[in-house]
């Protein structure tokens, strides 16, 4: 018989009696692990022990692998190159030109018989090049498009599995707890389940504690499921544990687990879905092209690809699979929610582009229009000839002007410098410790104007010691020595302690023998445990003799109890409670305490008051966390006074009653120090116009001391330090709804929450964000660790969750992972969101005097000249240099830290302040009056022939090659000018920090210089003379010197009307949630169907940004 690892190949369950295992809940599934043996004999089968696990070796778990599979879900395979070429192609714009082209490449080879008379064969000849230019320009501009999609969807993979890699959980492998990796896991594995985790596997339960999961992940419903191995013992992945622990048996990992097989079907319900929703779309078009023969209101078929499709299920595991292929998975149903709303600079860009795209489209028409009736009037009105085939080119080249007008006049850089930014800032975030989940976080914490902050681990080192001790009476500010505690008060204080704190719960030596002992578990505890070692005591041995199994309860640690107990057998029969909890709760129930030399008291009212006052608060008021230990005896024969008589098992449901009359053994100090660089974190912060506000579930003068510490509260300034009760009682009204006006009251002043409940962190965090008491409404971000943070994570707009303490529920909720936990990074996070969003401004600043340029000389050429001074394809490689190859040199700049010196835009600011507003049209009048002067007189002042009124097939002149030249070299120097926004005169200043930027400003430079020299018919240039060079250098330095002029003018004469792109961004995203293409049914702003064909156009410039953060968001 085959043996791996000195065990039998064959094991005594197979794969398929375990799937099928896993489909019962509740009694059925008690009843379907009894006929197998129960856990124990499950165990066997599968060779593991239930206190040691596996053995970990090599050749073990890949055997194991082999057999049921690992614990991974196969990624849907990511988009090739290919595809992402022809996506790039949909673009309308796009497409009108490349059909343009083609027709005139068309034109050009066909010849009627009379034209060869007339025209000399060599000028024609060379008709094809234009339309073969535009055709290659359209393709480099695809692949550009298809080649950053392409990196941003690998960078993206790369996050993700980033995060995937840092999920890791606790196993027991040769009678030790690891940590190990969640792809590691296998069926057979012993695993350590606590409060807070996300289930990696399914499997069944060997012991638990008061364990409750929500399942609603798997079954949509809200309420949290009760655990136990003896009424429902199976536990699924992609479950959240939300209160007390246990230890599980792996059964089924991967494709085989519940998740994973909904998983499997859901993969392969998405290729049927896209089938049908293929289907659907033509079906509306034959619809919609009924509807528009019949002259009906076209304005319910939207082609919206989600609205019919059944909601799937919703599925966490969803992280692998890449969001944009996994349409269905990602995005439930059109109406969904509690989806984030779209980022407040995606909103703002969307409704810029849509303006925009409309002015562009409505001069394009007005071009194309004119050019054509000017065309017609002169050739057969005023020269009375009649239509000729030859006259079709004509009318081509003058749709291709517009269509070029067009294509300039949208601003088709802005997705990029919007992608490359932020995956340029979120790969340089995380070496400042900020795992961004989704893209778009990261601009929206530039905008922050308030941060709710937990205190401990994040504020604090999260490194617990315990400082001041109150053991019968005396109150110790260093460690006592055990001899001097009465010996049965210390040995009940030891036990307490040692049982008491989860056994995930451990001190470690260090590795070097220098630093501190390693914290593993809950810090608190920890500290406690400290406190045992401190004693010369070892906590070990006490829980070597009581193991996990052979507690009788334990009620688990959570936000309403803010206590944990536990129950054991006593040694003479009957149990023993231990508790631990915050002080003020515990001594609420505690009715003996230990005095001098261990007498035992009764405590009265006046004890607890002197204790609160005497020993609570002092300690409280030094910052330090109040845990007090106490304990209650349930004896079979004669009870002390502290001691209940039972006849039989109490009934440990009842709560209140079991936790209550206890003894208390001792209260102690636990201290956890401020992190050094908080304060100064917080300063700068404040500096940028940032409040940062506490929320934590420690006491008020702890709190509040800590909150001095860091510099939240100053003294003598007026602000709210109040607690969670004090908050409820002020912003409910008598019905005890929450009022959003009583909000308003207490929120601009509230620097510190204490003792507050996970329910008031989510009251504080919508009451913020959904006030309108300031004039640029506040964006919030929060911090959190536990399981309960998670809805303010979620509301929040930037979730941060804690990578070292966070509970992975946490972490799902939220958007940004702090990597080390720390607060300063968080001001970093700030500084690079704040970047973004400058780079973005400054791009839009260079871009927008382009275009407006570019538009008005095409539209006022075309009316005067009736030709455009600038051609096709010269505006195709002017819109390739703006768009493609800015985008790339001004979203790369590095943040500094003046980025910190000015206050937060908020969520209403407009994108283009009047101060950029005041830049743009500044250079726009300089450039337009640069270049209509060489136009209309340039020829007499360079003295060259005139290019104006040149016939169709005549040759490119010096003339408009002077014109291009000039318009390009003004463009490149503004570049310059668009480095800085908000009016700094030095426009040079840090140019050497950004090497991408001078690189492609000297590469565009040499390839104008090439363009000019060589381009001759492709290009319709003539090479130049140095003297016509020199004006045109001249032309392009004066847009610094007009620069300045224009920094000059104060900004506050200009009108606010001037700033675009302001107003809530609500307005656009209710109606339009682009990325998707889904429109909203119910909502009154209908878009038209031009309006759909505009923003389909537009799609790009949101799509992008948008995708990756719709990954994990069902």
């Amino acid at each position: 018989m085959a043996t791996i690892d000195g065990r039998p190949a064959q094991y005594g369950i197979t794969l398929k009696q375990l799937r099928d295992l896993m489909e019962h809940r509740g009694r059925e599934g008690v009843n379907k692990v009894t006929e197998y043996g129960g856990v124990q004999e499950i165990c066997k089968k599968l060779y593991t022990s239930p206190s040691e696990g596996l053995s970990g070796s090599q050749v073990d778990l890949e055997h194991r692998r082999e057999t049921f599979g690992s614990n991974s879900i196969p990624p849907k395979p990511p988009k090739t190159f290919l595809q992402l070429v022809w996506e790039a192609l949909q673009d309308i714009t796009l497409i009108i030109l490349e059909v343009a082209a083609i027709v005139s490449l068309a034109l050009s080879f066909y010849r009627p018989q009379q034209e060869e008379l007339v025209f000399d064969d060599d000028e024609t000849s060379h008709g094809w090049i234009e339309g073969l230019a535009i055709l290659i320009s359209v393709i480099v501009v695809v692949l550009v498009t298809a080649f950053n999609d392409y990196t941003k969807e690998r960078q993206f993979r790369g996050l993700q599995s980033r995060i995937e890699g840092e999920h890791r959980f606790a196993v027991i492998r040769q009678a030790e707890v690891k940590q190990v990796s969640v792809s590691d896991i296998v069926v057979g594995d012993i695993c350590q389940i606590k409060y807070g985790d996300l289930l990696p596997a399914d499997g069944i339960l060997i012991q638990s504690n008061d364990l409750k999961v929500d399942e609603s992940s798997l079954t949509g419903e809200s309420d949290h499921v009760k655990k136990g191995e003896h009424f429902d013992p199976m536990v699924l992945s992609g479950t959240h544990v939300m209160e007390g622990s246990g230890k599980m048996l792996v059964t089924a990992v991967g494709v085989n687990s519940q998740a994973g097989i909904i998983f499997t079907l859901l993969g392969a319900a998405v290729d049927e879905q896209e089938a049908e929703i293929k289907k659907m779309k033509k079906e509306a078009k034959k619809q919609r092209k009924k509807k528009s023969l019949t002259g009906a209101d076209d304005d319910n078929v939207t082609g919206n690809s989600h609205m019919n499709s059944p909601a799937p299920v919703p599925n966490k595991l969803n992280e692998s699979q890449d969001a944009k292929e996994n349409h269905v998975a990602s995005a439930p149903s059109s109406g969904d929610s509690h989806k984030k709303e779209k980022s407040v600079l995606q909103a703002k860009l969307t409704k810029l582009a849509i303006q925009i795209g409309y002015a562009g489209s409505t001069i394009a028409v007005l071009t194309v229009v004119i050019l054509i009736i000017q065309f017609c009037v002169k050739t057969y009105v005023v020269e009375g000839k009649s239509w000729e085939k030859n006259h079709a080119s004509h009318l081509v080249r003058h749709l291709i002007i517009g269509v070029t007008v067009l294509v300039v006049a949208v601003p088709e850089g802005l997705p990029l410098a919007v992608t490359l930014s932020l995956a340029y800032s979120v790969k340089k975030m995380m070496k400042d410790n900020n795992l961004v989940r989704h893209l778009d976080a990261c601009e929206t914490m530039g905008n922050a104007t308030a941060i709710c902050s937990d205190k401990t681990g994040t504020l604090t080192t999260n490194r617990m010691t315990v400082v001041q001790s109150y053991i019968c009476e005396q109150l110790c500010k260093s460690m006592p020595k055990f001899s001097d505690i009465p010996a049965h008060v210390g040995n009940a204080i030891l036990q307490g302690i040692a049982v008491n704190c989860a056994y995930t719960s451990r001190v470690m030596p260090p590795e070097d023998p220098t630093e501190l002992p390693k914290q593993v578990g809950n810090k608190t505890e920890c500290a406690l445990l400290g406190f045992v070692l401190g004693l010369g005591k070892n906590y070990q041995t006490i829980r070597d003799d009581y193991p996990e199994e052979s507690f009788t309860r334990v009620y688990t640690f959570n936000s309403v109890r803010k206590s944990m107990s536990t129950v054991i057998p006593r040694p003479g029969g009957g149990y023993r409670l231990f508790t631990k909890g915050a002080s003020e709760m515990i001594l609420n129930k505690c009715a003996f305490i230990y005095g001098h030399d261990g007498r035992l008291e009764k405590f009265t009212r006046d004890m607890q008051e002197r204790l609160l006052k005497q020993v609570i608060e002092p300690m409280a008021c030094d910052g330090l966390r109040t845990i007090c230990i106490a304990f209650r005896e349930f004896v079979p024969g004669k009870a002390e006074i502290n001691q209940v008589h039972i006849e039989n098992e109490p009934n440990w449901e009842d709560e209140d009653n079991i936790v209550n009359n206890l003894t208390c053994l001792c209260v102690v100090g636990i201290e956890d120090p401020v992190r050094p660089e908080v304060p100064d974190a917080i300063r700068k912060c404040q500096k940028a116009g940032i409040t940062v506000r506490m929320v934590t579930g420690d006491n008020l003068n702890t709190a509040r001391s800590i909150a001095t510490k860091c510099g939240i509260v100053k003294p003598n300034e007026d602000f709210l330090v109040i607690e969670g009760k004090e908050f409820n009682r002020r912003i409910r009204d008598s019905t005890g709804e929450v009022q959003q006006h009583l909000l308003d009251k207490v929120w601009p002043k509230l620097r510190v929450l204490a003792r507050s409940s996970p329910t008031d962190k989510y009251t504080l965090v919508k009451g913020i964000i959904d006030s309108k008491v300031t004039e640029n409404r506040e964006v919030v971000a929060v911090t959190g660790d536990g399981t309960n943070d998670g809805p303010a994570l979620k509301k929040a707009d930037v979730g941060f969750a804690m990578g070292i303490a966070g509970t992975d529920v946490a972490k799902e909720a939220s958007d940004i992972i702090l990597t080390d936990d720390n607060f300063s990074s968080i001001v970093k996070a700030v500084m690079w969101g704040r970047n973004v969003y400058d780079s973005i401004a400054k791009f839009l600043q260079f871009q927008l005097t382009v275009n407006v340029v570019a538009v008005v000389v095409a539209f006022i050429g075309a009316c005067a000249v009736q030709d455009s001074p600038l051609k096709a394809v010269q505006m195709l490689w002017v819109n390739l240099i703006m768009d493609t190859l800015a985008s790339l040199a001004l979203a790369t700049e590095l943040p500094t830290n003046d980025l910190l010196l000015r206050k937060p835009y908020g969520r209403t600011k407009p994108l283009i302040s009047r101060t950029m507003m005041k830049n743009i049209l500044g250079q726009a009048v300089y450039q337009l009056t640069v270049i209509f002067a060489l136009l209309f007189v340039g020829d007499k002042m360079l003295d060259i022939e005139s290019g104006r009124g040149a016939d169709l097939n005549a040759g490119p002149t010096q003339h408009f090659t002077v014109i291009f030249n000039s318009f390009v070299m003004m463009t490149l120097f503004n570049e310059f000018n668009a480095r800085k926004i908000h009016g700094q005169r030095n426009v040079f200043e840090g140019i050497f920090t950004n090497p991408i930027f001078y690189t492609i400003w000297i590469g565009t430079c040499v390839a104008q210089i090439v363009i000019i020299q060589y381009g001759k018919m492709a290009f319709s240039t003539r090479s130049l003379t140095l003297e016509q060079w020199l004006w045109c250098l001249f032309f392009g330095l004066g847009t610094l010197l007009w620069g300045q002029l224009v920094t000059t003018v104060p900004t506050r004469k200009i009108p606010k009307i001037l700033s675009w792109g302001r107003g809530h961004p609500e307005e656009y995203t209710e109606a339009i949630a682009i990325g998707e293409e889904k429109f909203d049914v119910d909502s009154d702003k209908k878009p038209r169907a031009g309006q759909i064909l505009w923003i389909r156009g537009l799609t790009r410039l949101q799509t992008q940004p948008a995708e990756p953060m719709r990954e994990t968001e069902v």
